[in-house]
């Protein structure tokens, strides 16, 4: 277990010094369309599942079941109306062609959108003018919470809520809260970036 924390550090250490905060940012930004314009349901769930390796590749934490927790719960609440051929039929419940495709079609963008997100966005990011300062603000304050999450319990969930709410409150401002390197370009994040902005181009142009 021990080894798989190293490995999965060693990763992020990886990503951090490979790419730098703009870049990715930008990188995010064309990719977003890439994955929003797409009609076909395989191609984008093609690039949900490439976000998610790629979060794995950077050392991302991720649990595999939670993803697909909220997958299929999406997939679940479209199912409730349905509407075009019916597939299957369980008593009252009918599964639908177009309720499953447009479930399916939700999931993978909102799951996709939440993966990119994780890559692209960077807490060193930084945004000139006081609407930046409170991007950066919001980014320090999420990725303590992330930080802390292992302190909230069923048991006392409203109260352990409360004390990470007043724990954040009084945390210095200036405190580190991961080692972060001056923004630097390096030539081969920069090409690892322009290949993956026309991998997941390159299909949505060819349809």
């Amino acid at each position: 277990m021990k080894s798989m924390v190293q490995y999965r550090l060693k990763r992020q250490e990886v990503y951090q010094d490979l790419f730098s905060a703009p870049s990715l940012c930008i990188t995010g930004l064309l990719l977003v369309p890439a994955l929003l314009f797409s009609n076909s349901i395989t191609l984008r769930m093609l690039q949900f599942l490439g976000f998610w390796f790629l979060c794995w590749l950077a050392g991302k934490k991720n649990n595999p079941l939670i993803t697909i927790t909220i997958f299929l719960g999406i997939v679940g609440f479209n199912l409730i109306i349905p509407y075009g051929q019916v597939l299957y039929s369980f008593g009252a419940i009918k599964i639908s062609s177009g309720a499953l495709r447009t479930g399916i079609q939700r999931a993978s963008t909102l799951q996709g959108l939440i993966m990119l997100s994780r890559l692209s966005i960077r807490q060193d990011l930084k945004i000139p003018g006081r609407f930046g300062d409170l991007i950066a603000e919001s980014f320090r304050f999420f990725s303590l919470i992330i930080n802390s999450k292992h302190k909230i319990s069923r048991k006392n969930f409203i109260r352990d809520i409360d004390n990470l709410m007043m724990e954040l409150s009084n945390e210095p401002q200036n405190s580190p809260i991961i080692s972060t390197k001056a923004p630097r370009n390096k030539i081969s994040g920069l090409i690892i970036l322009i290949v993956l902005v026309i991998a997941f181009w390159l299909p949505l142009i060819l349809e």
